[in-house]
């Protein structure tokens, strides 16, 4: 298995994938200043080897990095400044994103040296903030697509006067994630671990906003977790914590198959996304790509810049990185292709991750979420589930 010296360099910097307004920070001068958390720290570790080399936020999703499209919903909400929390590969996110003109926001980062769970990162990252103890701070979760109002989330917030108000979604099996039951009023009454009989299918969708003092009051450089104590100690104490339920279109976007599913449904407009570098429909290309005229791309598909799909190929459902090559008459179905990657004709790759520059010969057949690390070459008919070969 390569090493991680393997993975390939930073993404391209995302300067003109999308221009939320020509006057840059000044897009909400005549609004009330909205200043936002997006925590970016974790590893992606369930994402590899797409994320050996490159952080999970910043993977192409439907043809520009992931963030793009939470910091063009965070603009659109009215948010004008983001302090990003980072950890693995810091570097990266300032290279890619820059001050955030492009975006229309502010962008500051913050990095922990050490990973200090969800409700450190969150006091750490408040070093950097402007705002006043009684402001609402809006806090994402850099692996969620989410299309719902975070105006009215932000608009519960402030009637109900509350320390903090989630964003819930309801779920067909919330013993997956743990459950979050709610008064009528919609006062949250308890955060419940997972469990084989939940009393609600309510689960904490990953976008809060909280009042400013309640961040301020947190532990500082102490690794905590909002989820086990931050959010039931306010309960305990008597604070109101609200939940804002929206059945929306949401996606934690933490394994392969979610991924691919984020992104097709960008494609197709599932999820309706400013940062979508073109039209919706059932295949998005980037400039400098190219497929056959024969070829097949469906399912919201996305084809970055410098890739080539042959003569007959077929690609359903599937994210291309940049400079990828499809043999003719292959089969790519429900798969992520890393950069510069080729594969050769007649191959099928079914539910699958290929790493950058690997190499899959003609004639392969990959199925049932195989990866294939960076760099790694396959023969021909090297690997088959079938016996026509």
């Amino acid at each position: 298995m390569p090493s991680d010296s393997d993975a390939t360099g930073p993404p391209p910097r995302a300067e003109g994938a999308w221009r939320a307004h020509p006057n840059g920070h000044d897009r909400h001068a005549d609004c009330p200043p909205l200043e936002a958390i997006l925590l970016v720290g974790g590893q992606g570790t369930r994402l590899r080897p797409l994320t050996i080399g490159v952080p999970k936020p910043l993977l192409p999703t439907a043809g520009v990095p992931f963030l793009a499209h939470q910091l063009a919903k965070a603009a659109e909400s009215g948010v004008s400044r983001i302090v990003m929390a980072t950890s693995y590969r810091a570097e990266m996110f300032e290279a890619v994103f820059g001050d955030g003109r492009d975006f229309g926001v502010e962008i500051a980062y913050v990095h922990e040296s050490e990973p200090l769970g969800t409700g450190g990162g969150i006091r750490n990252a408040a070093a950097s903030l402007r705002s006043g103890p009684e402001d609402p701070v809006v806090v994402l979760n850099g692996d969620v697509l989410s299309g719902h109002s975070l105006r009215a989330q932000l608009d519960l917030h402030r009637k109900a006067d509350a320390a903090v108000t989630l964003h819930l979604v309801e779920v067909p099996d919330p013993a997956r994630f743990g459950c979050v039951p709610t008064e009528l009023d919609g006062r949250v009454s308890a955060f419940l671990e997972k469990t084989p009989e939940p009393v609600s299918n309510q689960i904490n969708a990953g976008c809060y906003v909280f009042t400013r003092r309640y961040i301020d009051a947190m532990p500082a450089g102490q690794v905590i977790s909002v989820e086990r104590v931050t959010f039931p100690g306010l309960i305990e104490a008597g604070e109101t914590i609200m939940g804002y339920l929206e059945t929306a279109y949401w996606l934690d976007v933490g394994t392969p198959e979610a991924y691919v599913r984020g992104s097709c449904d960008l494609v197709l407009g599932e999820l309706a996304s400013p940062a979508v570098p073109g039209e919706r429909g059932e295949a998005l290309l980037l400039p400098g790509a190219v497929a056959d005229g024969s070829a097949m791309l469906s399912g919201g598909t996305a084809v970055g810049s410098g890739s080539t799909v042959g003569a007959d190929a077929k690609v359903a459902g599937s994210v291309l990185f940049d400079g990828v090559t499809i043999g003719a008459g292959a089969s790519v179905t429900g798969s992520v292709i890393g950069a510069g990657a080729r594969i050769g004709p007649g191959a099928v790759l079914h539910d699958v991750v290929i790493g950058s520059g690997a190499d899959i010969g003609g004639g392969n057949e990959l199925r049932h979420g195989m990866r294939v690390w960076p760099g790694v070459r396959l023969d021909g008919t090297a690997i088959r589930f079938s016996s026509d070969a």
